[in-house]
């Protein structure tokens, strides 16, 4: 994950140091924690990422938009439940995978879209663009990212 999504998954913007990211870090799991969040499993995959990439990193990173937290959350816990769908995580996207066409609507509706490319829906806000404009296939963004799939109930996931 690199420094900008991970400053903007823990809420950070400005200048920075270890202390500052330790702290946000322990906001994050206290607001995502698996007892209090149906997806927090998930979530905190997605923080323990964040945090390993900044807990070392002095500097400025300007974000306007600091919530995307709350928006992956958000999105997350709209999907959690709809069966026969492979949820898989990579870096700080959200890839959806399996049996997707009966859930078209609520994908949507959740903020999720199509990669027609990739055959998969993905989760990434307007406000956090990607550079690459949908050059990578899947396979190559797993090598670069790493690729995780949550443990559901009652659905068939496979770790990655």
């Amino acid at each position: 994950m690199n420094i900008y999504d991970a400053a903007k998954i823990l809420g950070l913007s400005g200048e920075m140091n270890p202390q500052e990211t330790k702290a946000a870090y322990r906001v994050a799991c206290k607001k995502y924690h698996p007892d209090i969040n149906p997806v927090g499993e998930d979530m905190m995959k997605v923080i323990n990422e964040a945090y390993d990439a900044l807990k070392d990193y002095t500097g400025a990173i300007k974000s306007e938009q600091t919530d995307y937290g709350d928006l992956l959350n958000d999105a997350l816990n709209a999907v959690s439940n709809l069966p026969a769908l492979v949820i898989e995580i990579c870096g700080s996207w959200v890839w959806l995978t399996g049996d997707t066409r009966a859930h078209k609507d609520t994908l949507k509706e959740a903020g999720f879209k199509w990669a027609a490319k990739k055959k998969a829906w993905y989760f990434r806000p307007e406000q956090f663009s990607s550079r690459s404009k949908g050059t990578k296939t899947l396979e190559e963004i797993r090598a670069k990212y790493g690729s995780q799939r949550p443990q559901r109930n009652n659905h068939m996931i496979a770790r990655g």
